[in-house]
């Protein structure tokens, strides 16, 4: 039996999340949510796999048109994966059951007013329409300030933003909100979420491990974290993010649910070692900010190309997008990010080129080989 949850209970339309809710099982739509048609699939593969909710990206009013033409096509509650532009919650809430903002992110626009400010805004839109807020802290994004404040360790800058975003909303009284605390690390994420659990017993947690990657490790590590956390009663809504392509997203919702049921039951799988003697390939989830549908097929390939590297401590990190992209390859030995008709080729921080899709395969061994080298 799954153990029990102390978290308070929250609301998302018609789904209740916290408490001793079951763990309700989410993902995100693939496509651009401009595209309609695409958009629809998307939501009916997910409906079709079990989903409790599906999230789907908005970046422009344009968005907002769309997915006010979609909404009327489902009963599932819709999250927002509200990215940069926070006005645009204003226009959102009246139409979806929760906004996720990365705190992260809040700092591009409006500079001259404050955190504190813009939160404010956000959360009264949410209040007026009664929906939730998920306050999203990613590893690749994390609030500049405080990086500044703890250059040397993410995971306090992390647990610190989150705890940060958390009294705000507190001291607003705004009380419908979660967080999610995520890492392309299992390690991390178990870690990160068990303190900040142990920091905020009372909010309910959002579990997933980003740009988990393909099949099978994507599941494995997945697996790791779940197991980990679920097991000692942390996490009230989980997202598996697989890099797959656009017509098995449901996958995410049928693995997901498998993982819950397998902890339910106790049956505990053996996982591979992502320590520091093995080549560990990190891709995001193919979702709607994918600008190239190859950034998929170019996953798979580097993980056949690098096989030759398994015994070797090397990360590379393959991301779809520009959003993922530049921040979340800066801790990989070697980081790919897919451009619309290019991929942005990296050693750590380092820029090593822009390579066509054809290209960059043959110019990714080589810097492969010559780190392997490097390090003997």
């Amino acid at each position: 039996m799954l153990p029990e949850r102390k978290t308070r209970e929250i609301t998302v339309g018609r789904v209740k999340i916290g408490g001793n809710n079951p763990i309700a099982v989410q993902s995100m739509a693939a496509t651009r949510t401009q595209d309609l048609e695409g958009t629809l699939r998307q939501i009916r593969i997910l409906e079709k796999a079990g989903a409790d909710l599906i999230r789907i990206a908005v970046d422009s009013d344009k968005d907002v048109d769309a997915l006010e033409k979609l909404r009327d096509q489902t009963d599932k509650p819709l999250v927002v994966d509200l990215q940069e532009s926070y006005r645009l919650a204003e226009r959102l809430a009246p139409i979806v059951q929760k906004i996720r903002y990365n705190p992260g992110h809040l700092h591009h626009h409006e500079k001259q007013k404050s955190k504190k400010d813009k939160v404010a805004w956000i959360a009264e839109q949410a209040a007026k329409h009664g929906i939730a807020l998920r306050v999203g802290v990613n590893c690749g994004s994390v609030d500049p300030e405080w990086l500044e404040k703890f250059p040397d360790d993410d995971e306090e800058a992390i647990l610190h933003s989150a705890a940060e975003h958390c009294e705000i909303l507190d001291n607003l009284g705004f009380k419908n909100y979660l967080v999610s605390l995520k890492d392309s690390d299992p390690k991390k994420v178990i870690d990160i979420n068990r303190r900040f659990h142990e920091m905020r017993p009372d909010v309910p947690l959002h579990l997933g491990v980003t740009e988990a990657g393909l099949l099978p490790e994507g599941v494995i590590k997945t697996r790791v974290a779940f197991e980990q956390l679920v097991s000692r009663g942390i996490g009230d809504t989980i997202r598996v993010s697989l890099t797959v392509p656009f017509d098995d997203k449901g996958e995410e919702i049928q693995i997901g649910r498998a993982i819950l049921k397998d902890i339910d039951e106790g049956r505990f799988r053996s996982v591979p070692d992502f320590g520091d003697k093995k080549l560990n390939i990190i891709s995001c989830p193919s979702c709607s900010r994918v600008e190239n549908e190859k950034f998929v097929e170019l996953a798979m390939k580097v993980k056949e190309m690098a096989q030759y590297a398994k015994e070797h401590a090397v990360t590379i990190a393959v991301m779809g997008c520009r959003v993922n992209g530049p921040g979340e390859t800066d801790d990989a030995d070697l980081g790919l990010w897919c451009a619309p008709t290019f991929v942005n080729l990296k050693k750590k921080e380092e820029e090593l080129g822009k390579y066509s899709y054809e290209e960059i395969l043959p110019r990714l061994k080589t810097e492969l080989d010559r780190l392997i080298a490097e390090k003997h």
